[in-house]
C-alpha cells in the first residue's frame, strides 16, 4: 500500500523510511532511522527526482506506482549516484522503458561503473545552467561537485521556486510522519541530528558547501527538498545561516567540548575538575567519554562549540586508542577555527599531550591555550592550581 505525501499542487513524496538500518553508510548510528527522499513532479512530462536505498525500494516503488497513476515515467533526474538515492534505477529502466535519464557526465560514468550499462542513448547530459521544460515548470540545474560527491547537482524548479538539494540540507532520522520541518519542533529534536549529519558526511567539503550556498543566495528559493530529513518550507534563512557558519567551520555557540579518554579514572577526574571550574564561571561545558560515545556525535558537537579540551592518558607510549581514533577522525572533517586546551597523562613516560598537539596543528587556524597539563598518574593537590590556570586561560579567550 502506497505511502505519499502531497508537497504542492504538481509535487509529491514518494520516498520511504528505514527504522531498521543500525549503522548508515557503516559507520554512522542511527538510532532515529534515516529517510530516502524522492519526489515526483507531475506536469506536461512527468519527472521523477532521485531513487532510493535497495532497502525500501519495494515501497518507493509502490508509492511512485501510484504517483503516476496511469501515466508513463518521462525523466529521471539524478542529482546524487551513491546507492541510497540510486539502488533503484535499474528497476525504473525496466519498468518504464521510455524513461530519459537527466544527468551530469560524471554521473553517466557512475551509473556505468555501479550497473554495469550506459545510458547514453536514453540520457540527457546537463551543465551547469542548463534548464529542461516539463511544461508549466522550468527546471534549472547547478553542479555542487563534492558536497559530498563529485557528481552531485541541485537543481531548481523556477516556477514554484523549489530547491532539489541532494544531500545539502538533510538529517537523520526517519520522517515518522511529518514531512516539512515546521511540523515537529526542529531545533529541539533534530538539529543535533541535521548537525551530525552535515560534520559527518559533508563536513570534510566546507569550500564545496560553500560554493552552493553562493549559488543558492542568487535563487528566489520557497522551499528545500533534500534526499534525506525534512522539507524546509519556512525559516529557510535559518538553514541557510547555519549551514554558512558550518561551510566556514565556524562555531554555533560559545563553550568548551571536554573530551577524555580514561582507564582508571585519574584522567576523567582531571576533566570533571575543569569542567566544574568552568561551570563555577559561567561557561557552558558538555563531556564526552571517547571510549563510550561514538565518534559521529563528539564530531558534530565539535562543530557546535567554539573551545575543544581534550584530556587523554599515555597508551603504548602514544594516544589512548579510542582518542587517537576520534581525533584522526575529527581532523579528517576539517575542523578548525578552534580554541584548544590539553590535558595528558602518563605514569612514566607522558607522551600523549604533545602527539595530541601534533594532530591539530595540521588544522587551519587553531589557537592553544597555554602549556600541556601534564599529570602523572593522578592528580596532586598543588596540581589544583594548574586546573585552575587551565580554567581561567579558557575563561579570557571566550
Amino acid at each position: 500500500m502506497h505511502c505519499t505525501r502531497k508537497i504542492s499542487d504538481d509535487l509529491l513524496w514518494v520516498g520511504a523510511n528505514d527504522r531498521r538500518l543500525a549503522m548508515f553508510e557503516g559507520v554512522y548510528s542511527v538510532p532515529k532511522g534515516v529517510s530516502y527522499n524522492s519526489y515526483l513532479l507531475s506536469d506536461e512530462k512527468t519527472v521523477l527526482f532521485d531513487t532510493v536505498d535497495k532497502a525500501v525500494r519495494e515501497r518507493f516503488l509502490e508509492n511512485l506506482s501510484y504517483g503516476l497513476g496511469n501515466r508513463d515515467l518521462d525523466y529521471l533526474v539524478v542529482q546524487h549516484m551513491e546507492p541510497d538515492h540510486s539502488a533503484a534505477l535499474m528497476d525504473l529502466i525496466i519498468r518504464y522503458p521510455n524513461m530519459t535519464i537527466v544527468c551530469n557526465s560524471r554521473t553517466q560514468a557512475f551509473i556505468t561503473q555501479f550497473h554495469g550499462i550506459d545510458v547514453e542513448s536514453r540520457a540527457i547530459i546537463v551543465k551547469e545552467g542548463d534548464t529542461l521544460n516539463t511544461g508549466k515548470h522550468d527546471l534549472l540545474f547547478h553542479m555542487a561537485p563534492m558536497v559530498h560527491w563529485p557528481e552531485v547537482m541541485v537543481t531548481y524548479d523556477k516556477t514554484d521556486k523549489i530547491l532539489f538539494s541532494a544531500d545539502a540540507f538533510g538529517s537523520f532520522g526517519a520522517l515518522n510522519g511529518a514531512l516539512f520541518a515546521d511540523e515537529v519542533d526542529f531545533d529541539r529534536d533534530y538539529l543535533d541530528e541535521a548537525r551530525r549529519y552535515y560534520a559527518n558526511i559533508v563536513g570534510k567539503y566546507g569550500t564545496q558547501t560553500k560554493a552552493l550556498l553562493d549559488k543558492a543566495s542568487a535563487l528566489e528559493i520557497e522551499m528545500i527538498c533534500p534526499l534525506h530529513g525534512f522539507v524546509w518550507r519556512n525559516n529557510l534563512e535559518r538553514m541557510f545561516s547555519i549551514y554558512e557558519l558550518w561551510s566556514r567551520y565556524e562555531p554555533e555557540d560559545k563553550g568548551v567540548l571536554i573530551a577524555y579518554a580514561s582507564v582508571y579514572g585519574n584522567t576523567e577526574n582531571a576533566a570533571e575538575l575543569l569542567a566544574c571550574r568552568l561551570r563555577e564561571q559561567g561557561i557552558k561545558t558538555v563531556m564526552f567519554d571517547v571510549s563510550v560515545t561514538a565518534a559521529s556525535e563528539i564530531v558534530a558537537a565539535a562543530f557546535k562549540w567554539s573551545h575543544l579540551a581534550i584530556a587523554s592518558t599515555t597508551y603504548n607510549a602514544g594516544i589512548f586508542v579510542t582518542m587517537e581514533a576520534f581525533l584522526n577522525d575529527l581532523v579528517s572533517h576539517n575542523i578548525q577555527n578552534r580554541t584548544v586546551a590539553i590535558i595528558e597523562n602518563g605514569s612514566w613516560a607522558a607522551a600523549s599531550g604533545g602527539l595530541i598537539r601534533e594532530i591539530f596543528e595540521k588544522c587551519k587556524n587553531i589557537a592553544f591555550v597555554r602549556d600541556i597539563l601534564s599529570i602523572k598518574s593522578s592528580l596532586t593537590n598543588s596540581q589544583l592550581e594548574e586546573i585552575d590556570s587551565l580554567a581561567a586561560a579558557l575563561v579570557a579567550t571566550l
